[in-house]
């Protein structure tokens, strides 16, 4: 099959027109899925750029926002039959560990990401296990469909699971990327209403067509004034904010936006320490901070059915799409950060 693989940090992905086929004679519950499309995450560009390790040393096959159709099911397989479409969560849970079993696979304890552990959707097809994929109807579009497996259900799990928006609360969401415009039409569906932060005049224009009520454009700002803009328009401060960047200046900007006794949301993720963090306030504020990872399998159905009435949108978030043979053009426009979701159409 074709694909394109990963060998070394800042190098090209290489083009493989040879790759072997995924296999699963005489193995039971398991699939081989024809890819449509695989979404482009700052994940995989962390991997590819900046040198993030993976687990699975390269050569690997970068990418875990999959979508397609089922080409070959093990013989025990009787849910699910060849040209089904379906999309595959970003992560695979083990089933058996102490969270998968308390309802929290998303962050079960040995996950398998794909992408990162096992090869990923730049390719033309993949093997997974039958219990980890979700059925999409056939009138959503497959191709754009690829970003619910996690640029559309991260931010979902991150608005109802751990934020707990309710009807009328003030939610900040500090970076509008793929990640937090998602989060910004999640706040919306759950009856909140979205505060859109960011140096990005078109990321913030999106915003409103999704569902921000009011934006916050911060170049040019320091986080007095963005602080002060978020407490002006809530009247004394956030009930909660999301951080979808993963930095700690923002961070701290996202915290100090909060109400007393409001919740901060950690939904970008960073490897750095949070100095002169204010544990202070915390205490004595009643605070809460939390992070938020991936989304729980029970969650997929209803999100998919969200994507289909309408009520959440996948078209105004997908700027660029690529076939695979062009998969380093892809990568381009990230890096040139001209991009919102970028998606690969892996028969192309």
């Amino acid at each position: 099959m074709k694909a394109a693989v990963f060998e070394k940090v800042k190098d090209p992905l290489k083009l493989d027109n040879n790759y072997p086929d995924p296999n699963i004679s005489g193995e039971l519950s398991q699939v081989i899925i024809k890819i449509e499309a695989c979404g482009v995450c700052h994940t995989d560009f962390g991997y590819l750029e900046h040198g993030v390790p993976t687990v699975k040393q390269p050569p690997l096959i970068l990418g875990h926002e999959i979508s397609g159709q089922i080409k070959e099911v093990s013989e025990d397989v009787t849910t699910f039959k060849e040209g089904d479409h379906v999309i595959i969560p970003a992560v695979l849970s083990c089933g058996y560990c102490v969270n998968c079993r308390t309802g929290r696979e998303n962050i079960c304890l040995n996950q398998i990401m794909l992408g990162n552990h096992i090869d990923g959707g730049f390719a033309q097809e993949i093997k997974v296990p039958i219990k980890d994929i979700v059925h999409l109807p056939t009138e959503m579009s497959l191709e754009e469909s690829c970003i619910i497996s996690d640029a559309v259900s991260t931010p979902f799990h991150a608005v109802k699971n751990r934020g707990q928006v309710r009807p009328g609360d003030w939610a900040v969401v500090i970076g509008c990327g793929g990640i937090g415009l998602n989060v910004v039409q999640n706040i919306k569906v759950a009856g909140g209403l979205p505060i859109a932060v960011d140096i990005v005049p078109k990321k913030l224009e999106i915003a409103k067509q999704i569902g921000a009520v009011e934006t916050v454009l911060a170049k040019d700002m320091d986080e007095r004034e963005i602080v002060g803009a978020i407490r002006k328009i809530t009247g004394g401060g956030a009930d909660i904010a999301f951080e979808a960047i993963g930095h700690p200046a923002t961070m701290k900007q996202a915290f100090n936006s909060l109400r007393t006794g409001g919740r901060l949301v950690a939904v970008g993720y960073s490897p750095k320490r949070w100095d002169g963090f204010d544990i202070g306030r915390v205490m004595f504020r009643e605070m809460e901070i939390m992070g938020s990872l991936g989304c729980r399998p029970v969650d997929y159905p209803h999100i998919i059915d969200l994507v289909k009435n309408g009520s959440l949108q996948l078209k105004p978030l997908i700027t660029h799409k690529f076939p695979l043979s062009e998969i380093n053009e892809a990568f381009d426009v990230m890096r040139r950060g001209e991009g919102i979701r970028i998606i690969v159409l892996c028969q192309k």
